[in-house]
């Protein structure tokens, strides 16, 4: 994680922080995932959100516990997540990936890092990849944004994994393919 941040990711890292500090004060179980995961792990830093998951029976707490910090909380129509907003940084607080319900047993898989000077829980990178790759579709299929991340965090991957997970999803089947071919994913 690099110190000295851009100045589009301040606002990102201030409502990382209070986000991450009122669940861990609540006890509400979560864990960072997507973009911000990825980047405790050795990826770039992202410039559009931040993601945590709490098991879907926590989701409740969650929000009560963003709005009694003073985040904005939204519910979208997708029924798998909800957006907390500290100003115009927004936070997603997903309950569900790729359509599974979010656990307590997943978020207890989550490593404690030191990040912007808290201890929090971050999910492993393999469950942050394999929930991107099958995000992937028709509508969403942006394989230059996940290859500088995918190359960032190759080596602590579980490839076997992210390939039987993706068996059956073309546009995840054909990222990983890529990686194949450009040498990222060992052969």
């Amino acid at each position: 994680m690099p110190g000295e941040p851009e100045a589009d990711t301040v606002p990102l890292r201030e409502a990382l922080k209070l986000a991450a500090s009122a669940l861990k004060a609540d006890q509400v179980p979560f864990a960072l995932g997507g973009g911000y995961g990825l980047w405790v792990h050795g990826g770039p830093e992202p410039v559009h959100d931040v993601d945590f998951v709490v098991p879907e029976e926590d989701v409740e707490a969650a929000a009560h516990s963003l709005v009694a910090a003073g985040l904005r909380v939204e519910r979208p129509p997708e029924d798998w997540l909800f957006k907390a907003y500290l100003d115009d940084a927004m936070v997603d607080v997903l309950h569900r990936l790729q359509g599974r319900p979010v656990t307590r047993e997943l978020t207890g898989r989550a490593a404690e890092f030191e990040v912007l000077g808290m201890r929090f829980p971050v999910l492993p990178p393999t469950e942050i990849m394999a929930a991107k790759l099958g995000s992937l579709s028709e509508h969403y299929c942006d394989f230059a944004a996940l290859l500088p991340v995918v190359r960032a965090v190759r080596e602590q991957l579980d490839w076997a994994r992210l390939r039987a997970d993706a068996e059956g999803q073309p546009f995840a089947e054909a990222f990983l393919f890529l990686t194949d071919r450009l040498s990222i994913s060992p052969s």
